[in-house]
């Protein structure tokens, strides 16, 4: 469908008909996730075309190619609250915002590999480093997650601590990979589409910029 394939996230009910509660729960969910795009299909060739057999809500990411399932059992008893939480851990993007939330969908995510921009959403230039930011996420669809940290929130303090970064060395970018914890960072005063790109390519190949990574005392593994 070209309207799944041109979204960055959307939501598809695929039903028998719509004499079913959980259609007018998607109607309900449409004003509070606007940077998510919803739809219903009841046709039969649609249905079999995604191997739908009875009811079912899914959930289609751009960022990974992923499909997320909410299947005849779980639509027969679907409510605001369980779509809600659905949508929200899954609600990933080019570019997702990190927060107690986005974090489950992020590391329950096929692709190991983050990035992150840590930035004050109130800094000089914001708008304009996220825009160069959303640029470089999509050289690397399918193979790194981006990930804004914003650094003027409190809480966001151990993303930073546990990358050994100083609000001082702010912005930043950090590269995390989820299998091994492997990791390295890259202080910026503006991002670029030329910088992202070569921090990442160099990553990819096993260069780190952090000269004695290696020798330095590993982290507690902590949840991010």
């Amino acid at each position: 469908m070209e309207f799944i394939a041109a979204a960055e996230v959307a939501v598809i009910g695929f039903f028998q008909n719509l004499e079913i509660p959980a259609v007018s729960i998607i109607h309900s969910m449409v004003r509070k996730y606007q940077d998510v795009s919803f739809g219903i299909s009841t046709s039969s060739e649609v249905l079999t075309h995604y191997n739908i057999t009875g009811n079912a809500i899914s959930l289609f990411r751009l960022v990974d190619n992923e499909r997320l399932n909410l299947d005849n059992e779980d639509v027969e008893r679907i409510d605001d609250s369980n779509l809600s939480h659905f949508i929200e851990i899954n609600n990933l993007h080019l570019v997702t915002e990190y927060n107690p939330v986005t974090v489950i969908g992020l590391f329950n995510s096929l692709i190991p590999i983050h990035l992150l921009l840590m930035i004050s959403k109130t800094s000089p230039g914001y708008e304009e480093n996220m825009h160069r930011y959303q640029k470089a996420a999509k050289l690397f669809q399918g193979q790194i997650l981006f990930i804004l940290v914003d650094s003027g929130v409190k809480e966001n303090g151990k993303v930073i601590s546990f990358f050994k970064l100083k609000k001082s060395q702010l912005p930043a970018l950090a590269l995390y990979r989820t299998s091994d914890e492997e990791w390295d960072t890259l202080s910026l005063e503006e991002v670029s589409e030329e910088q992202v790109q070569n921090f990442c390519d160099g990553f990819l190949k096993g260069k780190r910029l952090r000269e004695n990574h290696e020798a330095e005392e590993k982290p507690q593994k902590v949840e991010l």
